[in-house]
């Protein structure tokens, strides 16, 4: 293929061996589908940047496999449980104290932290950092990460759950 071929002829050319590709990846139809589709939406965004023409085929599957790598990332940092399943690990906060925190308390409750949990928490829960990236950041290792996460969230919970909301004022 020395010539760059339009969307359409590069979707009929590939979307089967990319769909076959994915599918033996995720071994689930949908993700493999999501996948597929999704290359061929960055192909769509960047293809006409690849200056070699000949390396569609290339640039397809290891675009696929670099997303398919990224997807279980996030899956691994962000697990999908069912509620049911984790109910035990949930901290029981009373509805009261729910309905009246906003993200105005939060923070000023973060700020009561001490340094070295409030570092860590603002990291992984405001910048979507990972807790290697943290222990990177903060120059810790990555057991230090771990507890002063723990430590900075009971502290936290702590905080906000005994925070008396103020009445308004009339």
């Amino acid at each position: 293929m020395a010539e760059s071929p339009d969307f359409d002829g590069l979707v009929t050319a590939y979307y089967g061996m990319l769909y076959q590709f994915a599918f033996s990846l995720t071994r689930e139809e949908a993700e493999a589908c999501d996948l597929t589709q999704q290359t061929f939406c960055i192909w769509a965004g960047k293809g006409h940047q690849l200056r070699d023409k000949s390396k569609v085929k290339t640039w397809l599957f290891t675009t696929l496999h670099r997303e398919f790598l990224g997807k279980k990332r996030r899956q691994s940092r962000f697990p999908h449980v069912e509620l049911e399943f984790a109910a035990a690990d949930l901290p029981v906060v009373a509805p009261p104290s729910v309905n009246h925190l906003d993200s105005a308390l939060v923070l000023q409750a973060l700020a009561q932290l001490d340094e070295i949990y409030q570092a860590p928490v603002a990291l992984f829960y405001l910048q979507d950092h990972s807790y290697n990236e943290i222990a990177e950041v903060l120059e810790v290792p990555l057991g230090t990460v771990k507890s002063r996460l723990a430590r900075g969230l009971a502290r936290l919970h702590q905080l906000l759950t005994t925070v008396k909301p103020q009445p308004p004022k009339l």
